[in-house]
């Protein structure tokens, strides 16, 4: 939201397809992982490893 308002729409959306594609990797965190079947649970740096690999795709 705060990259939005700021105008920067562009990257917005790079952040908001990553973090989604990187849920539907099932590569998680713990509160995640929790609630979905067939998740691998990581770290939060792990997570925000994969944010950023699917951010690139």
């Amino acid at each position: 939201m705060m990259l939005r308002h700021m105008g920067w729409v562009e990257a917005a959306d790079l952040v908001i397809n990553g973090v989604a594609k990187a849920i539907a990797s099932k590569r998680v965190t713990g509160d995640f992982s929790s609630q979905m079947e067939g998740a691998t649970q990581v770290g939060t740096a792990e997570f925000g490893d994969e944010i950023i690999k699917q951010m690139s795709k």
